[in-house]
């Protein structure tokens, strides 16, 4: 209870200012939790999907592998149908490649979506803070002009001590939403490359079984 007592009283001392950085603040946490789980949930489902589809790619069974992807909602199999679709139309790498490309230019945006607004609410946190401060040593300065001179200085280092409540709660709000803002742009990355690994892997894939069956062809002619 002391420490709940001690953060309400923290809080309260602060000011009005406080309340806006604390609703920052539950909204940056929001958007972090909502990040985590979604980038946790791609990856998985993304990993489960490979494992699966990449046998079935190198044994050159192509229409079972747009059946699987056709019939999963994983990030990797949206973009993998894309080029498996061509692969039965077209021959050319390039058309392929071309494919897929433009479903990862659909899929980065979903993957990066609201990422920004971490580091949007972190530094809204720290402005706040220091806008809280500012005001409150304003106020302060102003409730010492008419004091009584014996008591102005013990007044002045009490409300100046209570003006820096919202620098504080604004810094630690601040500096966790930047931590996570790094991890979750670090786990977005890892995701997009991952996804560019595959659709390489089974482009060449692609390419090399077409390369074959082209020899094969030409070798009975």
């Amino acid at each position: 209870m002391d420490i709940i007592d001690a953060i309400v009283t923290f809080i309260r001392d602060g000011g009005i200012w406080m309340y806006p950085i604390l609703i920052v603040g539950a909204i940056g946490s929001a958007i972090v939790v909502e990040r985590f789980v979604k980038l946790f949930l791609v990856r998985t489902a993304n990993r489960r999907m490979w494992d699966q589809l990449h046998p079935v790619l190198v044994a050159g069974d192509f229409e079972q592998a747009r059946q699987l992807t056709e019939n999963d909602k994983s990030t990797i199999s949206e973009l993998l149908s894309l080029g498996l679709a061509r692969q039965g139309t077209v021959r050319r790498r390039e058309d392929i490649e071309i494919a897929m490309e433009e479903g990862m230019m659909e899929i980065i945006p979903q993957l990066e979506k609201r990422t920004g607004y971490i580091a949007l609410f972190s530094n809204i946190a720290t402005l706040l803070g220091l806008l809280g401060t500012i005001l409150g040593l304003i106020d302060a300065f102003n409730a010492v002009a008419n004091a009584n001179p014996a008591e102005k200085a013990d007044l002045l280092s009490a409300s100046i001590s209570v003006a820096m409540n919202t620098t504080a709660l604004g810094l630690l709000v601040a500096i966790p939403l930047l931590v996570a803002h790094a991890y979750v742009v670090a786990r977005t990355g890892e995701i997009i490359d991952s996804l560019e690994m595959a659709s390489v892997k089974t482009l060449n894939i692609i390419s090399g079984t077409a390369k074959r069956q082209y020899e094969t062809v030409k070798a009975a002619a």
